[in-house]
């Protein structure tokens, strides 16, 4: 592996980017036409664009992407997080053309990355999984048929992806046939699959996430939880490490059992197991896996000095894992904050423009991943993301006060962002405490 095509942008691609050159990679960057001058064209070896503005004309054409890495030499593809790196067809589309894909095998990605087979597999390797459908449903006669068995209040999700598309709860019987036919028109627009399956829903719960690697040869490890219960609209907005609710018995059984899946199915690569734990019974249960670098990954490399995307590389490469499952974390915590384009006083509208001034805090555990720069212009055409803010320290409380500090001298003119709420959560005795859960910023903050 000499060259890499870096199939994505913004603040990954130029991750990615940094990552490569740590490995002695060349890179290639693929840009639409409205990111002509986004930072990851300037830092790659090469540059070249894929299409017009829309994702769907630019970063979602797989055969653009294929092409473009043959045309420049390249020997692997970066498919980074969203767009592309969750697609079983591209994967196999790459490898047929002799091209490395960073990231699991074509099989891995369509077995874990469909929620109904994920699901079955976890529960045949002994994971504990929600009560729910044994597959999805596109007949809202056989769902609700189904949901009897399971029980209200239920969870209609898409079966064939995430992100909170094609995502309903449903309290009562009477209203499950409209939720359904919602959920499966949004997850048919949004995956190209409109099956639906249920699940029973909690009210209360942690959403855990086990970071996991494995390699070709048979190798696997875990790098302990990270906490995303911080969500509006099942979109997470701020992960920390280690959870401040799990017990020690709990961590490591999550942890244990994320890494004996991932040797019982040979996952190569980056993954997460994800998990909801009940706050008021203590019960865990597997919900899916994401067979990809996640957004929220430097949670982890701060708390435990590794780097996850050179990782991936190496294992792409054929390379034997250098990572392993590291002790429980001694006190040492990291949070991530994402920095989005949006506006939190009018209901997180996107708040694209022209950057006129960033000032990004600095000093002792800050770090910062973003593209942006004073004067670059936020298109409307792609996720709002502008950066993420991890903030370490050596025990939560530490941690929690250098992230406030850290936010109130985050300066950005021109647009919305986010940092007004990361600052009210900062303030919130249930954040601070633990109690918080995955509904709680909809009921409590911004109710």
């Amino acid at each position: 592996m000499k060259r890499v095509l870096i199939a994505n942008r913004g603040e990954i691609a130029l991750r990615a980017i940094r990552a490569c050159r740590k490995a002695g990679l060349e890179t290639v960057a693929v840009y639409s036409q409205a990111d002509e001058n986004s930072p990851h064209c300037w830092a790659a070896d090469r540059r070249i664009c894929i299409g017009p503005a829309p994702a769907s004309a630019s970063y979602l054409r797989a055969n653009a992407l294929i092409e473009a890495a043959k045309a420049t030499g390249c020997d692997a593809i970066y498919p980074g997080y969203g767009f592309l790196s969750e697609k079983a067809g591209f994967a196999r589309a790459c490898a047929e053309e002799k091209l490395i894909f960073i990231g699991p095998s074509p099989d891995a990605i369509a077995t874990m990355g469909d929620k109904v087979a994920a699901r079955n597999t976890a529960e045949k390797n002994g994971l504990p999984i929600v009560p729910g459908s044994q597959s999805g449903f596109t007949d809202v006669r056989k769902a609700s048929e189904a949901s009897k068995s399971i029980g209200f209040p239920i969870l209609l999700k898409a079966a064939g992806g995430g992100g909170g598309k094609g995502m309903r709860v449903v309290d009562d019987p009477a209203q499950f046939d409209a939720q359904f036919a919602q959920a499966s028109t949004e997850a048919g627009a949004a995956f190209g699959q409109s099956d639906v399956y249920l699940e029973r829903f909690f009210r209360r719960v942690r959403h855990i996430e086990i970071q996991v690697f494995g390699d070709r040869h048979g190798n696997a490890c875990h790098l302990w939880e990270r906490d995303c219960s911080i969500q509006r609209r099942h979109q997470k907005l701020v992960e920390e490490a280690p959870s401040p609710v799990l017990d020690g018995k709990v961590r490591e059984q999550m942890a244990e059992a994320s890494t004996d899946l991932v040797r019982a199915i040979g996952y190569e690569g980056a993954g997460t197991i994800e998990f909801i734990y009940d706050l008021d019974s203590c019960e865990w249960f597997f919900i899916e896996m994401n067979t990809r670098i996640q957004v929220e990954h430097p949670v982890t490399e701060e708390v435990y000095g590794v780097d996850l995307v050179l990782e991936q590389l190496r294992v792409a490469a054929g390379e034997k894992l250098s990572i392993y499952s590291p002790p429980p974390p001694n006190g040492r915590c990291a949070i991530e904050f994402r920095i989005n384009a949006e506006s939190p006083a009018a209901n997180f509208r996107p708040s694209p423009g022209t950057i006129r001034a960033w000032q990004p805090p600095t000093g002792r555990g800050l770090r910062l991943d973003s593209h942006i720069y004073p004067g670059y212009a936020m298109p409307p055409f792609y996720d709002s993301l502008i950066g993420k803010l991890i903030v370490r320290g050596g025990s939560r409380k530490e941690m929690l006060e250098r992230a406030g500090s850290a936010l109130s001298r985050f300066c950005v003119e021109g647009i919305d962002t986010t940092i007004p709420f990361h600052a009210d959560l900062l303030a919130r005795p249930a954040f601070i405490e633990g109690s918080a859960h995955t509904r709680w910023v909809e009921q409590e903050m911004l109710s």
